[in-house]
């Protein structure tokens, strides 16, 4: 397994920035009225959120343009699944979406990463759908979870990409996607959220996995999704829901004393069903840190 890193420790984030057209359905072009969401509020926690991942984790940002055109293009992690220096461009569940991978792929190539693609409808991943967000990478296994945007075909063709480790799959029991109800909160440890979907979701991981894992749970389902990384300083970050956001989970996360808690508001993608990890792609470039 000579593309492992340690967990948690990346050097680059790739991100894709909010278009005009946040907030429309993909087909139609129609703004989707029961959002109600605000484009300039999401762009300022847009900005938020990539300045604490320049500024505070210290990454190499790359930031491809928004595209009008592919207005859930900001949901960048759906499009890829990345593990040491192989990235899997996945095929999401709406046809619309699947053009959002060009550009990414494209990065992906630069940065000198290995792509493998889940190919056409056609031949051996024919019918296949997998999207980045029904994706839990543990450091050690994959958990994929099985929704409406991901099916079983798409959890084998990421098995057959990442055959060193194992890949189990959980019906998402609670949220549109797996990583709305849960994360990793760092090496060993899954945030999860209290829901009785979530908890379900949690009973069958545990069921399929070999290893031990501690858990966080938070109220709020909405906190469970976050984002750890061991930054080059190492020290560990967790990116998270603000108390403004999701108010009872708060104290959860303060039981974290050896983390630096970044507060990083997502309001408005969250009622799109995005997260936090929605925005970023996370990749680890050197060899070792």
């Amino acid at each position: 397994m000579a593309s492992v890193r340690p967990y948690g420790h990346f050097t680059h984030a790739v991100v894709r920035g909010i278009p005009e057209s946040f907030g429309r359905k993909a087909e139609g072009g129609e703004t989707d009225g029961e959002c109600g969401t605000d484009l300039a509020k999401a762009q300022r926690q847009f900005g938020v959120l990539t300045g604490a991942l320049r500024q505070k984790v210290g990454l190499q940002l790359i930031e491809i343009p928004p595209d009008p055109e592919l207005p859930e293009s900001w949901r960048i992690e759906d499009v890829a699944v990345i593990q040491g220096d192989t990235a899997l461009i996945t095929r999401p569940w709406k046809q619309q979406r699947r053009s959002e991978a060009e550009a990414v792929r494209r990065v992906l190539s630069e940065l000198n990463l290995t792509v493998v693609e889940m190919g056409g409808e056609e031949g051996g991943s024919g019918g296949a759908t997998l999207e980045g967000s029904d994706v839990l990478f543990t450091g050690k296994e994959f958990f994929v979870g099985i929704s409406s945007h991901t099916n079983h075909r798409g959890a084998e063709v990421l098995a057959d990409t990442f055959r060193d480790f194992a890949v189990s799959t959980v019906p998402v029991c609670g949220g549109a996607r797996l990583k709305n109800v849960c994360s990793m909160g760092g090496p060993n440890t899954i945030v999860i959220g209290n829901s009785e979907g979530a908890k379900k979701t949690l009973r069958m991981m545990e069921q399929l996995t070999d290893h031990h894992y501690e858990v966080l749970t938070v109220p709020e389902d909405t906190a469970a999704n976050c984002i750890y990384i061991r930054g080059a300083s190492k020290m560990d970050f967790l990116l998270h829901r603000p108390t403004e956001e999701c108010p009872n989970s708060t104290p959860a996360f303060q039981k974290l004393t050896d983390y630096t808690l970044l507060p990083t508001a997502c309001s408005e993608a969250s009622k799109l069903g995005g997260a936090l990890s929605s925005f970023c792609l996370l990749i680890n470039r050197k060899l070792q840190i």
